[in-house]
């Protein structure tokens, strides 16, 4: 580990999260979205180049009203099935909707996509303290910014760079929304590998750190409930 990961995290910065050798063996670029701007969405298209994501937890989804994307489309013929995916066959993906905030224009530009990413944080820190909040009245689908629920409990249950995230956040004590790029190679045309991972954080002055790391600190550390601090402070009205 280059430095402090979940200092890191809590101070603002990128940090590379690898996942573990047996399962997607991708590193993903992972910031917390209450702290996003424009120049890190960039960033991430360029420097990572997989999709951008945004992490809540399961507590928030089911507060919000955010369903899987599996159960909207469970009368499709081509809805994922428990198994299917090959590198993790006990769990379904974490998929939930894709949305853009109702201020946007197309929603795919760095603004668009930052202004949706920080209502996400907004909206996450507001039902996670128990106060009201819609997401119809801040959001539309389809959209361009995919939102991602970690499993209920976490890395107790599944081991997705969803649920790292959120478990790095909880312990890091910030708000528990991360958004997340993987970092593809553009020579190979696969996932950039651990070792280039770690070359671009030493290159770059930023922390690396292993599911393996996290997994450890989850099961070995106790921790008080986190309280969710940060910049983002403002609250929403549910309808």
């Amino acid at each position: 580990m280059t430095k402090d990961a979940f200092t890191a995290l809590r101070q603002g910065e990128m940090v590379l999260l690898y996942d573990f050798d047996d399962r997607e063996r991708e590193t993903d670029f992972a910031m917390r979205s209450d702290m996003i701007t424009p120049r890190d969405i960039c960033r991430m298209r360029n420097d990572a180049g997989g999709l951008i994501c945004t992490a809540i937890p399961f507590q928030a989804a089911k507060k919000l009203g955010l369903p899987f994307a599996r159960e909207v489309l469970r009368n499709c013929a081509m809805v994922e099935k428990l198994g299917d995916i090959p590198y993790d066959p006990s769990n379904n993906s974490s998929f939930s909707l894709w949305v853009n905030h109702r201020d946007t224009f197309t929603g795919i530009t760095d603004r668009d996509r930052t202004k949706t990413v920080n209502a996400l944080a907004e909206v996450v820190q507001a039902v996670m303290n128990g106060e009201p909040s819609s997401f119809k009245e801040h959001f539309r689908t389809p959209g361009h910014m995919p939102v991602l629920i970690a499993a209920e409990h976490l890395l107790s249950q599944r081991h997705g760079q969803t649920e790292l995230s959120i478990a790095m956040a909880e312990m890091s004590g910030i708000i528990p929304s991360i958004t997340i790029c993987e970092m593809l190679d553009d020579d190979s045309g696969y996932a950039l590998s651990k070792e280039d991972a770690i070359r671009y954080a030493k290159r770059h002055d930023l922390a690396f750190i292993e599911g393996s790391e996290v997994l450890d600190r989850w099961e070995k550390v106790a921790y008080p409930k986190p309280q969710c601090t940060g910049p983002v402070t403002a609250a929403v009205n549910r309808i």
